[in-house]
């Protein structure tokens, strides 16, 4: 039963990025269901997320309308949401869907010495990028822009 509730999860998207389901994201930590309905516990991808208020009611929504009653969606902040939760599946869908995934962390020790990490163009794959600005379309994204195809684009920075 807990198996047919991560498959409906599956239809559950994240309204900032529509491509990546809340399991892509790894999001849902746990399923815990008792004779009285489901609980859903969650972790935001960063605790100002305001996604997730959505998400939550989403989750709700499906799961209701697939039988499960009460469902209880708790949000839980510790451990911290990392990327290292997205899938493989998730981040080839944030490829596909114009947005670089992420590839290792924006406030890593070699920024010190300025080695910025080489993200990829989603459109044409070049490495020779820049970064425009720390933020990017929303607050998990930061704003990049190919020097070669000079297209801008979203990059889901790495947290860990």
């Amino acid at each position: 039963m807990v198996i047919d509730i991560w498959q409906l999860l599956e239809n559950v998207h994240d309204p900032e990025i529509p491509v990546l389901s809340v399991v892509d994201l790894g999001v849902i930590r746990s399923i815990i269901q008792t004779d009285g309905g489901v609980e859903v516990k969650i972790t935001p991808t960063y605790s100002g997320c305001p996604a997730m208020n959505t998400i939550a009611q989403d989750i709700r929504q499906c799961l209701e309308n697939a039988g499960f009653a009460p469902v209880k969606v708790s949000m839980v902040l510790s451990p911290a949401w990392t990327t290292d939760w997205l899938s493989e599946q998730g981040k080839q869908k944030l490829l596909e869907y114009g947005i670089a995934p992420p590839i290792e962390p924006l406030a890593s020790s070699k920024a010190l010495f300025g080695a910025e990490p080489r993200v990829s163009c989603p459109q044409c794959q070049s490495t020779h990028t820049t970064m425009l600005s720390l933020f990017g379309s929303t607050a998990c994204k930061a704003l990049y822009r190919c020097e070669d195809c000079l297209e801008p684009f979203d990059y889901f920075k790495c947290l860990r």
